[in-house]
């Protein structure tokens, strides 16, 4: 790539024309540009030769271009465009006309305590968005902040930003970041958090009010152990007319155990917002401020808080005014000369002031104000900072289900920063918190028909089984109960039968049916009795169903076989019958038979029944066996 003097006039990229040069820093050159295709001014930010070709300061680059350019928000320089082009990286970012205010530092020394005020305060703003958004600048320093020529502050150089709750300092070894603004954890190279971005706004803090840092010397290492281990003094040792509250503010910011400071960029703009309209600080802060010094284990001469000087906050406020010029003293010169000349110099200055101030109040009544971010807001302070503004507040109250606290603002309209005439309403959305819901009745419905009925309302189900009467499945109770009104995503405890409880069924059989069936009875069953013929005797208990041991549950059904007692009839007389006859007379009078075969001489009682046992006539039980006696004819053998 060209030398730097050599792009003045030169497109760069085929896009940016080079207009001047701006400035450079350690890495980079930056210049003036117009984009020629969005026909705007832009800042060019350009990686220098020797850097372009290495990967740490390639990668740095790179990270300044994408933290910023997810930082929307009018306190923080937009990014507008990054890419390689020429041999070397380049970002091109908002044009913002202006000085550091490192350089407004240098130039007119300590700034009023309202100016002091209100810049920290837009700092504030700018770290609050890109901590929550979670980006930590890691480099917050007044060579890092540009300010307008109306007063605006704007953030910028996230080169060494990091994305996360926590990130290292070091690089290839080396603490990055400029010695007189690093937080201890920095200077030790240990991870760090959104608190050390605010320990580094306390020094820019401190050199607001002092005109001077508070930790100084001859080598980045001596300044790193002074953040390490030697206490600030109070900036009013410095500058006796800054007040008390002042000190603390500064003091918790650089405290050098991390929880001992502010916890965030809102809780230390509360502070100075408090000051601002004439409020002292919280008691917290004076606390945090007090131990500060006290913690300090070095043997240099301790240092303590002045008394509040007499323009002491809460019996003055303080407001943004001009970071002026302090004029040069003025030379001794012959008084009564000049008296005349100086009082009417003065009624025309006075005349023309007040002239100017009401020219000038008519012009601020109908000059645009910027909207404040009042999202993550109490409804409360919400509505002070609008109306504050000069603005109206028109407020909308949501249900959010993305764990926004009730009563705390989670978006508004229009947007932060946006400039809108006085008297505008701004409508803020406040929580209500998450949406919720009715539980629906399912006591007494089926399980499967619960759950759907439950889930269509957008709530979660816990499906209890347990012992009961009711049917399978049946619903019981439900818990939170039915009208019952909670939020979407509760879990409702669906208690489902799943039938009586087993218990174990013991053996009746041989006990009378009435004492079996009082057996069965007192444990919880039900009793069915079923008379069979039986040999054992009438009324007892012969066998059961389900069998003795299995457990069953309470309000099942045991059946009881019980007996009839034996049964007799009368054996039919089947002498003389045919051994065919007789056998089928006894077969179906329940009898059962066996014959017997006797030699007989008469051929008539071939075949006959001669005699049987048991005796025609008699009573016997049913099954019994009947013997028969019949006939078999032989011939006599012939005589010889």
């Amino acid at each position: 790539m060209a030398a730097g003097d050599q792009l003045i006039d030169t497109l760069f990229d085929g896009r940016y024309l080079i207009i001047r040069k701006l400035g450079s820093g350690g890495m980079a050159n930056v210049y003036l540009a117009h984009d020629q295709e969005l026909g705007r001014r832009v800042a060019i930010k350009i990686l220098d030769d020797r850097h372009a070709s290495d990967d740490q300061f390639v990668e740095r680059f790179r990270r300044e271009a994408q933290n910023a350019a997810g930082l929307s928000h009018p306190s923080i320089v937009s990014i507008y465009d990054r890419g390689e082009a020429e041999g070397t990286y380049y970002i091109a970012m908002e044009y913002v006309e202006g000085r550091t205010l490192k350089e407004l530092i240098v130039a007119r020394g300590p700034s009023p305590l309202g100016i002091a005020i209100d810049y920290t305060r837009q700092i504030l703003s700018a770290l609050r968005f890109a901590h929550r958004n979670g980006i930590v600048h890691r480099d917050i320093k007044p060579h890092n902040v540009i300010v307008d020529g109306e007063g605006r502050v704007k953030v910028m150089d996230f080169g060494i930003a990091r994305a996360g709750a926590a990130s290292q300092m070091t690089e290839a070894g080396s603490i990055i970041g400029t010695a007189q603004y690093l937080s201890p954890e920095q200077a030790r190279g240990a991870p760090v958090d959104q608190t050390s971005d605010l320990y580094s706004t306390g020094i820019v803090l401190y050199e607001l009010l002092t005109g001077g840092v508070p930790f100084n010397g001859e080598t980045p290492v001596e300044i790193a152990m002074k953040h390490l281990s030697q206490a600030p003094a109070a900036p009013s040792t410095h500058r006796a007319e800054i007040p008390r509250d002042l000190d603390y503010v500064a003091l918790r910011a650089l405290a050098k155990d991390p929880s001992d400071r502010y916890h965030s960029a809102e809780e230390m703009d509360s502070d100075l917002e408090r000051i601002a309209r004439g409020i002292g600080v919280s008691a917290e802060t004076a606390e945090a401020a007090t131990t500060v010094l006290s913690r300090t284990d070095v043997g240099e001469a301790a240092t303590t808080i002045r008394p509040a000087a007499p323009t002491a906050v809460g019996s003055t406020t303080y407001t943004p005014g001009r970071y002026y010029e302090y004029d040069e003293p003025p030379r001794r010169r012959s008084f009564w000369p000049w008296l005349l000349g100086v009082l009417l110099v003065a009624l025309a200055l006075v005349g023309g002031w007040f002239a100017y101030q009401e020219l000038q109040s008519q012009l601020d009544a109908n000059k645009p104000v910027a909207v404040p971010d009042v999202v993550g807001s109490v409804e409360r302070l919400a509505v002070r900072q609008i109306r504050e503004a000069g603005l109206k507040e028109l407020i909308e109250r949501k249900e959010n289900d993305e764990g926004v606290k009730p009563g705390v603002v989670f978006d508004q309209d229009p947007e932060p920063g946006d400039r809108i005439e006085r008297g505008n309403l701004v409508t803020i959305f406040v929580s209500t918190g998450p949406s919720k819901v009715r539980v629906p009745d399912v006591v007494g419905e089926r399980r499967d028909q619960a759950v759907s009925e439950l889930t269509a309302a957008g709530l979660k189900v816990n499906v209890v089984p347990i012992n009961s009467l009711q049917p399978i499945d049946t619903v019981l109770a439900a818990a939170p109960k039915a009208g019952t009104e909670v939020i979407i995503g509760t879990s409702v405890r669906v208690n489902v039968s799943k039938g009586p409880r087993p218990v174990a069924v013991p053996n009746v059989i041989d006990m009378p049916f009435e004492s079996a069936e009082s057996a069965l009875q007192g444990v919880g069953f039900a009793v069915a009795r079923e008379d069979v013929d039986d040999e054992a005797p009438e009324g007892v208990v012969v066998g059961q169903s389900p069998a003795a041991g299995t457990q069953q549950g309470k309000g099942s059904v045991i059946t009881l076989q019980v007996s009839k007692g034996p049964t007799t009839s009368q054996v039919p007389d089947v002498t003389s019958l045919t051994e065919a006859d007789a056998t089928a007379q006894l077969s179906q009078s329940g009898f059962t038979v066996q014959a017997v075969e006797e030699i007989v001489d008469t051929e008539d009682l071939d075949g006959r029944v001669l005699s049987q046992d048991p005796e025609g006539g008699t009573e016997a039980e049913q099954g019994t066996s009947v013997v028969i006696v019949v006939g078999r004819f032989e011939p006599p053998p012939p005589e010889e």
